[in-house]
């Protein structure tokens, strides 16, 4: 039986600490953690596992505090906060990617909350299949869970109570793609907005669609011979290069974790849903949707992507092109000019985040401005 809060599951944490950035403290959340400890709803939690094909789903608090917060607070700081950035990273990546934008974003607004997840089977978030299905893996499925998963937790605003709410979404590469299929029916006005970074959406680009298939065919077949499993560690340096460059060695040792330890079926298999992704069921709501692309991202093709956006009559205002690689926000040391550029970016994405946020604020408060 659940508790009768329905954010009780805050305090059922599995580790809290001091965060990366001065003056915010994380907590790290099991999903399986939480119902085995009745502290959520254990029905909504097994739906969301099992039509994710989930073992589990994990993910990352983040919120300012000068001193350490007393678990007694942590209920009535979430429940009191203005709105939530929830942070989706992209492939054989995790929550620790983001490094510290969930800090800078919480510190810069405090009174926001960030949430990063691990999903799709990487991080934490592992699949119940080794060799899942693609519709399993592929961004409107992700966004379903990601969905599910907001109603579950009630960070949205409650029936009968009085504080406005916005849940901010920010998606990078696959996790950008992601966004893309947001079901608009699930959110009231000025509810809800997206932010998505180098978003891998290959709708239109063939050459990439070709790569992308090629590649997760490869690496999917490993799983099922395992005795080939060298060629999967040839390309791993190819697959990490290409995600990866401009990033740290943080950013860079993240991803060559998560390739090791994620199955080859999974890996492929995501890397397989985006070559061969045809859903173009995409809502055209851009009102509250911003894009930041990287004018020499190897992974999204530039002239591709706009060409895409120009058929599905995204507003050309609400598209940003950075200078920068695919991980245009992580500061790399490699090239002291392109880490002086992706700083930044990484204050740009904050501060166009903040700007989303406060807009989809107001608009709750005043409703959607005509002229």
């Amino acid at each position: 039986m659940t508790t009768e809060s329905p954010i009780a599951w805050v305090n059922g944490y599995v580790r809290r600490g001091a965060g990366t950035v001065s003056n915010t403290y994380v907590a790290d959340y099991s999903l399986v953690a939480l119902m085995r400890k009745g502290l959520i709803d254990v029905t909504g939690g097994q739906r969301l596992l099992a039509e994710g094909r989930l073992e589990d789903f994990c993910w990352q608090m983040t919120w300012p505090e000068d001193f350490e917060t007393p678990d007694e607070l942590l209920e009535p700081n979430l429940k009191n906060a203005q709105g939530y950035a929830v942070f989706i990273h992209g492939w054989t990546g995790n929550h620790h990617i983001w490094e510290a934008l969930p800090g800078m974003t919480v510190t810069s607004n405090r009174r926001l909350i960030a949430f990063s997840v691990d999903h799709n089977g990487f991080g934490a978030s592992e699949l119940v299949d080794h060799t899942p299905d693609l519709e399993t893996v592929n961004p409107p499925a992700c966004m379903v869970t990601i969905q599910n998963w907001v109603d579950l937790i009630k960070i949205r605003r409650q029936p009968g109570e009085a504080t406005l709410k916005v849940v901010n979404f920010i998606g990078h590469s696959m996790g950008g793609a992601t966004l893309f299929y947001m079901n608009p029916l699930f959110w009231r006005l000025g509810e809800e907005t997206r932010l998505a970074l180098a978003p891998a959406l290959l709708l239109e680009d063939e050459l990439y669609r070709t790569f992308f298939t090629t590649l997760g065919i490869g690496i999917g077949l490993l799983e099922r011979l395992r005795v080939f499993d060298f060629i999967g560690q040839g390309l791993k340096p190819t697959v990490i290069r290409t995600l990866c460059e401009g990033a740290t060695a943080f950013v860079i040792n993240e991803h060559d974790k998560e390739y090791d330890n994620t199955p080859r079926g999974v890996t492929g298999a995501t890397f397989m849903a985006m070559g061969r992704l045809k859903n173009r069921e995409i809502a055209a709501t851009w009102e509250s949707f911003r894009i930041v692309l990287a004018h020499k991202d190897r992974l999204v093709g530039l002239t591709g992507m706009m060409d895409l956006l120009g058929k599905m009559e995204f507003p050309v205002s609400h598209v940003r092109v950075v200078p920068g690689s695919h991980y245009f926000f992580s500061v790399g040391t490699d090239d002291m000019h392109t880490a002086y550029l992706h700083a930044q970016n990484r204050e740009l994405v904050v501060q166009e985040l903040l700007a989303l946020h406060e807009r989809a604020y107001e608009m709750q408060k005043k409703g959607r401005r005509v002229g």
